[in-house]
């Protein structure tokens, strides 16, 4: 408990900077619109999920890390189907991590533990595979994220080479860009990989703690970081926002295309809009974005911002005076 005068200053300080606690554009996060899930291996259960991803009719697709499977629910959380199980063959998983579907229809599924990338039907079928263990060209060592453009190229963050690889629809290698340090294009441990409307590229590194955002051929642009702890997931939504899990710091963070810091949402804990290891995002054509919460073992779901109330910013003062 703070002393009495140390609330009183606390309480003073909301009231001058509370403007502020939406980010220097007086943005609103997202309001909490629904969540599904529970710790289980049964339709609708999870375990540590780590990954999730939408396609073009709003279905949701989950990496259900712990239960080697990808389960599809649809933008409500109602289940429709599910596949895979543990082992290194087709349809098997091993730690998938991350899930993005193409224009197409189709679905990857980046496998940490398998250093692969499997492609499937948005019902299940298998399609197709690539990649193995190692750092040569198509090789993957622990591929964390994957993304997929408006012509169906797939990058994937190659999370051990420190790296990102452009391949076509088919699998087949086009391009890679990255190397292991700090400097502007090189990576420590690229997490997470998302793609603007015009084909950019944003990747997400735990190591250095900090969003690059490149062209979809691997030219470096720019950069931002804002007090990240371990961020995973990152997504971009049809507005043209960016959101970062900022995993261990329980809050996923909103921004601008050019790293603009815009607002943020979530603490630690079970509750609505809580998160205990936030992994990944997902944002759908509608605005909606999806969060992991990997903790919990639940997708979260949020929309648009609601209008803010003096009642509202009561609240966040009464919180701190107490």
């Amino acid at each position: 408990m703070f002393p009495r005068f140390h609330r009183l200053i606390a309480l003073c300080a909301v009231c001058v900077l509370s403007p502020l606690l939406h980010g220097v554009a007086g943005a609103q996060p997202p309001v909490y619109l629904t969540q599904w899930g529970t710790s289980g291996n049964g339709p609708g259960q999870f375990s540590a999920p780590q990954g999730v991803g939408t396609d073009a009719a709003g279905n949701v697709y989950v990496a259900d890390t712990g239960n080697y499977r990808i389960q599809k629910f649809n933008s409500s959380g109602i289940f429709i189907t599910q596949w895979g199980s543990f082992g290194s063959g087709n349809l098997q998983f091993q730690e998938p991590r991350d899930i993005a579907s193409d224009p197409f229809g189709n679905v990857y599924v980046a496998e940490n533990g398998n250093s692969r990338i499997q492609k499937f039907t948005n019902t299940g079928i298998y399609l197709t595979k690539w990649g193995t263990f190692g750092n040569a060209i198509g090789q993957f060592l622990g591929p964390s994220g994957v993304a997929v453009d408006g012509a169906g190229n797939v990058y994937v963050a190659d999370g051990g080479n420190s790296r990102i690889q452009k391949f076509n629809l088919s699998g087949t290698y086009l391009t890679s860009w990255g190397s292991n340090g700090s400097g502007n294009g090189q990576m420590s441990f690229p997490s997470g990989v998302a793609l603007d409307a015009s084909g950019n590229v944003y990747v997400s590194e735990s190591g250095n703690a900090r969003i690059q955002k490149f062209t979809g051929a691997g030219a470096y642009l720019t950069q931002w970081s804002s007090s990240f702890s371990l961020p995973q997931g990152v997504a971009v939504d049809p507005t043209g926002k960016v959101y970062v899990a900022d995993t261990y710091n329980n809050r996923v963070m909103e921004y601008d295309l050019a790293g603009t810091y815009l607002t943020q949402w979530g603490s630690a804990g079970s509750g609505d809009g809580q998160f205990n290891l936030p992994y990944g995002l997902a944002a759908d054509a509608s605005g909606n974005v999806y969060v992991a919460d990997t903790g919990n073992n639940r997708i979260q779901k949020f929309g648009s911002p609601s209008t803010p109330t003096n009642a509202t910013t009561w609240g966040r003062v009464k919180a701190l005076y107490r």
